[in-house]
């Protein structure tokens, strides 16, 4: 709710901004900033909103229970969010980040109308893959817009909205899921309500985009060097931030507007930043946080929280995350970017490690160790999501030299979904053969390979030596 008042609150100074220049943290700025992220709000209550609605979408007079289909109809979106990550290399070039932006809240409030409205589990599978597109080509373009509307100085600052918005997005269909769910328990169509609520902030997103510009570095690309400098002005670009935009466009104008994949691939600095995107995406992923985001009502079920208790255990796993990523936001801001990610995998290593023990051995008494695992889980979601979430954000908007942004950023993203899908779809298989004690152990030895592959491609000094070279 606060990110929704704050939003409004950058309208309204918006409207009544002066036009003698900007200021400082002008009204202008933050009001573009708030509005793209909500595209990360978007991202995350559709990627959260099947956490809880699953157990009702499973029930037998609903749309089917079998550990298949539960994947299938997860992973869908997952699998849509590959692609359309993929579509924002052309797409956000070709038609602009505004309309880009615009097209995809449209998608999204289309798609959600169809999912709340489907008859079978292959409409709902089909128009949650629809609904992928839109979502995916979102996490890839609002931390590249967010990027390019900020003056340097507040750059990090501003793509750290998204991720922000992707945990509070998260946050809110918990909440709604459990208000819904509590009102109406006997009632299993209700994962349809819980669905189609999520139309609210995509109109919400369309309504107010209207008054953001588009991206001042698109406009140099497309040689409208007058809008680019009325914008940049509007924004409180220095006269050095101006400059450096000017020479990154002049330098991308001159190779092409195409991607030069020849080049990429015989240059030994571009196929190791290529490699570091995806490495970093691969990371965010194997650490198994969607296991727990997705499929937070199946887990605290199987460790005998009832329906209702599971459903407000995950308000609780969302409250944690937004605390944890709005306390760690200062942290994220200030400190290394590489050292952070390796402190929160090792962390990572240590919670899902005892989670595992803790569910394999039940140490205490049924009700004592349903805390436990409750506490275990939020300190996980905790270091994750105050962490390693919006590190591996922040390392793909910044690592990679502007010429190669747009379409390192989005096969990066790309990684990160594809990563997202396999799990998604494999979790509730391996969940049944494993239990949930196996799973988390895997996820413990995922974490110890991801802290080896930073180490080589997540490392700060190759990564800015390798980005020099363009």
């Amino acid at each position: 709710m606060q990110f929704l008042l704050e939003i409004l609150e950058g309208s309204v100074s918006f409207l009544h901004k002066e036009k003698s220049g900007p200021k400082k943290n002008n009204p202008f700025l933050s009001y573009t900033s708030y509005v793209i992220a909500l595209g990360g709000f978007l991202f995350g209550y559709d990627t959260g909103v099947i956490n809880g609605a699953l157990t009702f979408i499973s029930r037998p007079d609903q749309l089917g229970s079998l550990p298949t289909v539960q994947g299938l109809i997860s992973s869908a979106l997952v699998l849509g969010c590959m692609f359309g990550a993929l579509a924002n290399t052309t797409l956000a070039d070709k038609l602009g980040r505004k309309r880009l932006l615009q097209w995809v809240a449209a998608i999204f409030t289309i798609a959600t109308v169809a999912c709340a409205l489907s008859l079978n589990a292959w409409m709902l599978i089909s128009s949650r893959f629809i609904l992928g597109l839109s979502v995916g080509c979102a996490s890839s373009l609002s931390p590249l817009y967010l990027n390019e509307v900020s003056p340097d100085i507040l750059q990090t600052r501003n793509v750290n909205k998204n991720a922000i918005a992707i945990v509070l997005g998260q946050l809110t269909a918990f909440t709604v899921n459990a208000i819904l769910g509590s009102l109406w328990p006997d009632w299993h169509p209700i994962w349809r309500i819980m669905m189609l609520a999520a139309a609210i902030p995509a109109i919400l997103l369309w309504i107010t985009s209207t008054k953001i510009p588009n991206s001042p570095f698109w406009y140099l690309l497309q040689r409208q060097r007058e809008h680019a400098g009325r914008i940049f002005k509007e924004l409180g670009f220095s006269k050095t931030d101006i400059r450096e935009n000017v020479v990154d466009a002049k330098e991308s104008i001159s190779r092409g507007e195409k991607t030069n994949w020849h080049m990429i691939f015989s240059s030994k600095p571009a196929i190791y930043l290529l490699g570091a995107g995806i490495t970093v995406g691969f990371i965010q992923q194997a650490s198994g946080i969607n296991t727990v985001m997705y499929y937070g009502s199946v887990i605290l079920e199987k460790v005998g929280l009832g329906s209702g208790g599971s459903l407000y255990g995950n308000v609780l796993i969302g409250l944690v995350s937004s605390l944890a990523i709005l306390g760690g936001k200062r942290v994220v801001e200030r400190l290394s970017s590489y050292r952070l990610l390796t402190i929160g995998l090792t962390t990572n290593v240590v919670s899902l490690g005892l989670l595992s023990w803790v569910m394999k051995t039940t140490p205490l008494a049924p009700a004592a160790n349903n805390v436990l695992v409750l506490i275990i889980l939020a300190f996980f979601l905790a270091t994750q999501q105050g962490l390693v979430s919006p590190t591996t954000w922040m390392l793909l908007s910044e690592m990679f030299p502007q010429q190669l942004r747009t379409t390192f950023n989005a096969i990066s993203t790309a990684m990160i979904w594809l990563t997202n899908f396999v799990i998604s779809l494999i979790f509730p298989i391996l969940i049944a053969h494993q239990g949930t004690a196996g799973v988390f152990i895997i996820f413990t030895f995922a974490n110890l390979g991801c802290i080896f592959l930073a180490a080589i491609f997540a490392n700060s000094r190759l990564v800015k030596r390798a980005a020099a070279k363009f």
